[in-house]
Formats: C-alpha cells, structure tokens, sequence
C-alpha cells in the first residue's frame, strides 16, 4: 500500500513540474527554444499599422481586440506578463488607454524600450466650443492622432526607426522597405480624402459626434467641429442636460442636422439628440476608436479610413 501511494505523489509531482514548464514558457513566447523577437502593441490601430511595418521580422502582439474601448480595456495577467517580455512595447499615449498605463509604466521601468505614438505625431489639445456647444477637457492633449493620415505617417516613420534600434535580429533594409510601401499608401489615402471632402459645400463642413474623437481630421481637411453629445475626449463621461441643450442650440445655429456615432458603441445618446431636435436628424456610424474585425468593414486602418471618409461625404452631402 506504501508503494502505490508513494507512485501517485510521485506522478502528481510530475504534473505539477510540467504544468509549471508548459505555463511559463507560454508566458515568456517560447516554444520549443526558438525566442523571436517581439513587439507589443495596445491598440488595435496600432497594432494593424505596426504589423504593416514589421512584416514577418518579428512577431506583433495586439492587446486590444476588435471593436474594443480604448478607453476602458483591460489587461489579463498574461497579457500583462507579454509587456513585460517584450522587446518593444508600441502604446498611443496621451492618455487613451487609461486602464493599462501602469502596466506600461512597470514595462518600461523593468527596461522595456517603450513608444508613445500619439505624443510623438504633433499632438493637439482639445478646444472649447467654438460653435457654443459645450466641451469637456479644453486645453487637454487629444489622443485621437490617427483621423490625420499625415499624422499617422509620421509615426509609422518613427514606430521603424523604434523596431530597427530596439528589436533585436530584425533585418533593417526589410523593416525600412515595409515602412516605404506603408508610407506610399497612406500618402495615397490622403489624397483620396481631399478628392472626396472637396465634394461638401463649406456650409456643411460641421461635425457632431458622439465623443471628441474628429479633431485631428477636422485640423487637416478644413471642418468644423460644433460639439459632441459627450463633451469629452473619452467614452467613460457622461452629458448633463444642460450639455445637450447647449449642444442643441449650437446644431440649430450651424443648421447641422448630422450626427455621426462610433459604430461600436451604442448609439442611445445620439438618440437622445434626436430625440431633443424633433426628429430630424440623421444618426451616421463611423469607425472612431477601434478596427473590427477582418470583412466587417474596418480591418484595416486604410479600410478604416476609406470606410469613414465615404460615410462622411454621403452623410454630409445628403439632402
């Protein structure tokens, strides 16, 4: 009887002792012994504009899944853990990802080459109301840098040079290559945004959302942003009454009738606007914070962009 129970704690040992191996190597990246570089990217945006630059030179971890807040999402432990591992760790900054922050802190202070890319593409602050309408967090950094593609070249620029100085085994011409045809694309997407926003009539350059998201775009294609139905930056405030009917009045002013909600968000606010309008006013979903998933319209940045611009144009050219 010594015997057999003697065996079962041995072999219960032994589980244990590959669980433990298997767990760990899982959380480290490894599989097998072959360590590949690795870079850690938290938004999904990021992730999909990251991906295009480093190819197949390493492998890139996207925190952020689709349709996802970047304002509220959180971290597992492993996901923590990836940080922490990581040869370069790709975030936006400027307070967008507002639950995960520490967790890039601890990264970089355990000596992980960190990159924030929103505060390196010529940040704005967000602006009192210039229409009358209300505005949370005036003077602010708005994170929302990707709305300007312009924007958005200069760091896929900076992200390459980040991935050549900090990733190690990476092939630099190749990295240099990927970033080159990225950059060409994005010039290219540019341009199709002017030939497209040339087609709305000054007058109706106006723009309602749900949240202050459109900054950077109004700044680069000549709109004007009368307000938001939630006078923030971030998806986590919430509109007082008072907010809507200061945001009413303004629309009225600006004869906006246009109100474009983040498609993966519940669009209950909007509602409520029109609802404070009579009726009339159309309610149009754009893709603001977040890349879908692959075929659902955004699953990519270019995609994204491509998708928003045309939603806009018929949005605002619509009688």
């Amino acid at each position: 009887m010594s015997v057999r129970v003697g065996a079962a704690r041995v072999r219960a040992l032994l589980l244990s002792l590959v669980t433990f191996f298997v767990v760990a190597g899982t959380a480290t990246g490894c599989s097998g012994g072959d360590e590949r570089p690795r870079v850690v990217v938290t938004t999904n945006i990021l992730g999909d504009i990251t991906r295009e630059i480093v190819g197949d030179e390493a492998d890139v971890s996207v925190l952020m899944k689709p349709n996802a807040d970047p304002h509220s999402f959180g971290l597992s432990a492993v996901q923590a853990a990836e940080l922490e591992n990581a040869d370069l760790v790709v975030h936006n900054g400027l307070g967008l990802e507002e639950n995960i922050l520490r967790h890039v802190e601890a990264a970089r202070a355990s000596g992980v080459a960190t990159f924030a890319a929103g505060e390196a593409a010529d940040p704005l602050t967000f602006h009192a109301g210039e229409e009358g309408g209300p505005d949370d967090g005036a003077g602010e950094p708005d994170p929302h840098f990707w709305t300007d593609p312009d924007r958005v070249r200069k760091a896929a620029g900076l992200i390459a040079d980040q991935v050549v100085a900090h990733v190690d085994g990476v092939n630099e011409k190749t990295v240099r290559d990927n970033a080159a045809h990225y950059d060409g694309q994005l010039a290219d997407l540019t341009t199709w945004m002017e030939k497209s926003f040339v087609t709305i009539p000054e007058g109706r350059r106006a723009l309602v959302t749900n949240h202050h998201v459109f900054g950077y775009l109004a700044d680069r294609f000549g709109f004007r942003v009368i307000g938001a139905v939630v006078p923030s930056g971030t998806t986590l405030a919430s509109p007082s009454s008072s907010d809507l009917r200061s945001l009413t009045r303004a629309m009225e002013e600006a004869g906006v009738r246009t109100v474009f909600a983040d498609s993966s968000q519940p669009t209950r606010l909007a509602e409520v606007l029109r609802q404070e309008m009579g009726g009339d006013v159309d309610v149009v979903p754009l893709y603001s914070e977040s890349l879908t998933e692959k075929g659902e319209g955004a699953g990519t940045y270019l995609q994204m962009m491509r998708a928003n611009t045309s939603a806009m144009t018929e949005g605002l050219t619509r009688d």
